[in-house]
């Protein structure tokens, strides 16, 4: 699986790189995702290969910290992207004569410029005040890595502006972000009954619902594990959650939002070298 979601997902920037075709706003927003998707299976999928392999589930507290704050860096991240390309399917199709005006190259530079500035500082601020705790000289983790919420509970010290902040924090990037791209999807489903053709309002309809199915998996599993309960068993809930949005969901965005792209499709070909092949003309 993560072999799967590095490949596919670096296949993805290679061939949208090398097609000007595809040099619009909405396959720079799907780069930079690609990007993030590596980036952000890498913060912990290698360490945990790592750890079965060797049978050593050992982790420094100063590699805690670092995997910690990587992986809430890129967590942000994904979940700022994903709704900049909700809102640039929103101008596309709400507004299509103004596409290209509103999303011009220096406002879609701005918008990820945005989010990576929102990601770092929020992962900063979280890890600072995680690194601020008390925590006993040995310290078993309930999880496949350095969990924010794991690792807050586990301290020795009061804990309650942390958990005050991690709250705080999963609602605002969190809800706020989940209620733009569903205000934007509601728009677009809104303009789609407008559609004449039926095929034309299937074809929306489908690639409207794969995507949201990415997101609502996204959204939804992240959030609950910072919203899930006190109970025993949540800590296995909680890792089986981190697993479909840390493991699953990137390794499924480069086939949901790509290679059913029949543009995609033609960039994956040419960068391969192989020939588009063409039917016979009668």
């Amino acid at each position: 699986m993560y072999l799967i979601t590095v490949l596919g997902n670096l296949l993805l920037i290679l061939a949208v790189s090398s097609d000007s075709h595809l040099h619009t706003p909405m396959y720079f927003f799907l780069v930079n995702l690609s990007f993030v998707d590596i980036c952000f299976t890498s913060t912990t999928v290698p360490k945990m290969l790592l750890n079965i392999q060797t049978q050593n589930q050992v982790i420094t507290f100063a590699g805690c910290i670092t995997q910690m704050y990587f992986f809430i860096l890129f967590s942000g991240l994904d979940v700022l992207l994903l709704t900049v390309m909700a809102y640039d399917r929103f101008v596309a199709i709400c507004q299509p004569p103004h596409y290209m005006v509103i999303m011009n190259p220096q406002l879609c530079g701005l918008l990820v410029l945005v989010s990576w500035i929102i990601s770092v500082l929020h992962s900063l601020l979280e890890s600072l005040m995680v690194s601020w705790l008390s925590f006993c000289t040995k310290v078993e983790i309930p999880h496949f890595f350095c969990e924010l919420n794991q690792m807050i509970q586990l301290a020795c010290s009061d804990n309650f502006l942390n958990n005050i902040v991690m709250y705080f924090a999963a609602m605002l990037l969190g809800g706020a972000p989940l209620a733009g791209v569903l205000y934007s999807y509601a728009k677009i489903v809104s303009s789609i009954l407008g559609i004449s053709s039926a095929q034309g309002k299937y074809k929306a309809f489908y690639t409207c619902a794969s995507h949201l199915s990415v997101v609502s998996l996204f959204y939804f599993t992240s959030l609950g594990v910072y919203l899930s309960s006190s109970a025993p068993q949540s800590s296995h809930a909680s890792a089986v959650a981190s697993v479909m949005y840390a493991v699953v969901t990137p390794m499924l965005n480069p086939f949901i939002y790509s290679l059913r792209n029949k543009d995609i499709k033609t960039a994956l070909m040419r960068f391969s070298g192989m020939t588009v092949l063409k039917g016979p003309i009668f």
